[in-house]
């Protein structure tokens, strides 16, 4: 589908952009020390090659685990476990926004080493989130508006042909009233699955926005003290924010070849990003005006992006839905659920 390929080609451009600003960053800041007594190419080396392992199966496990869920009954889509432990998630990808990803880029560009006229006489940093919320936001919206058009003169949306067939059998059966239902509904049907899918794509385009950036930023890296205690910090960050959007691509019911391609996406970009850190950790600095300026905006728009998409599609989507409505035990379960998502991500924030 077009918002697939659309999808694959903001990150592949993504990744040129990086390699086109980050090859310039050689000057390094002056103003910046550096303990070398924390510095070790080839202890950071080993580290590095242990990260991009580690990272990699724990993004892979933690983005399968909700897809292989449908083999265990107690984990359906439908059930309240699920939903408690996509609430989690999106705990997870909420504080991912706001304790890490927003605090990366004030720093970035609000470093020393910028100068002073114009990145410290105003708010890039939230006035780029802010912009990128609204993008968000028409995204989320023209996409449906787009779907609604293109399928507005069909006579029945479907999206599985057995349900179609199904549903054709039963309105011969009850005649013209039931057949007016069985239209709607599948109207409806349709238009949630699209919304699944547009919140799947934006929410992984987002994700891998910043996992490349911090990827870049570990692979550059050769303070071992700093590494250490990184990796750890990102594998529970990469297993439950694979968990959050492993549950909207289920939701989102693709096809195995778009699954699978996601769930490569979503696991592969910060391992890629480590071994791209390696590879330019000769020329890069990330303390060069450029590196800063460039890692600190795309942060800017992946935390607006990230925020927008765990408070409105997300949260808001489940809260507001009628299960957790018709239900008030169940619905503090899923606050629970989301503060110690959020609540566990922040804690990360002390070493990532």
């Amino acid at each position: 589908m077009a918002l697939a390929r659309n999808h694959r080609a903001l990150i592949l451009l993504l990744l040129l952009l990086l390699l086109a600003f980050v090859t310039p960053a050689l000057a390094q800041c002056e103003s910046d020390t550096v303990d070398r007594k924390c510095h070790d190419k080839e202890k950071s080396l080993k580290l590095k090659i242990i990260a991009i392992c580690s990272i990699l199966f724990s993004s892979a496990a933690g983005v399968c685990l909700p897809l292989l869920s449908r083999f265990v009954p107690v984990l359906h889509p439908n059930g309240n476990l699920f939903l408690l432990v996509k609430a989690f998630a999106s705990g997870v990808i909420l504080a991912t926004g706001y304790m890490h990803v927003l605090p990366d880029s004030f720093n970035d560009l609000t470093s020393p080493c910028l100068p002073e006229k114009p990145w410290k006489k105003f708010p890039f940093t939230t006035f780029v989130a802010m912009l990128s919320a609204v993008v968000t936001l028409m995204v989320d919206s023209l996409a449906m508006s787009w779907y609604k058009k293109r399928v507005r003169g069909d006579k029945v949306l479907t999206v599985r042909s057995d349900r179609v067939e199904k549903q054709s059998g039963d309105m011969e059966k009850f005649g013209h009233d039931q057949s007016n239902k069985g239209h709607w509904e599948s109207e409806q049907e349709s238009e949630s699955l699209m919304r699944h899918r547009v919140t799947a794509q934006v929410l992984e385009l987002g994700i891998v926005v910043h996992s490349v950036v911090i990827g870049l930023a570990m692979g550059a890296s050769d303070n071992f003290s700093t590494i250490r205690p990184l990796i750890a910090a990102l594998c529970f960050h990469q297993l439950f924010e694979g968990m959050g959007l492993g549950g909207c691509i289920l939701q989102s019911e693709y096809k195995l070849k778009m699954k699978a391609t996601m769930v490569f996406f979503f696991a592969s970009t910060t391992p890629v990003g480590i071994a791209l850190g390696i590879a330019l950790s000769n020329v890069y600095s990330e303390t060069s005006p450029t590196a800063l300026i460039v890692v600190g905006i795309l942060n800017a728009c992946s935390a607006g992006l990230l925020n927008y998409m765990a408070l409105v599609d997300l949260l808001a989507s489940d809260f507001m839905g009628p299960k957790l409505q018709g239900s008030m035990k169940l619905q503090m379960w899923a606050y629970v659920a989301v503060l110690l998502g959020a609540g566990g991500m922040s804690l990360m924030a002390k070493w990532a």
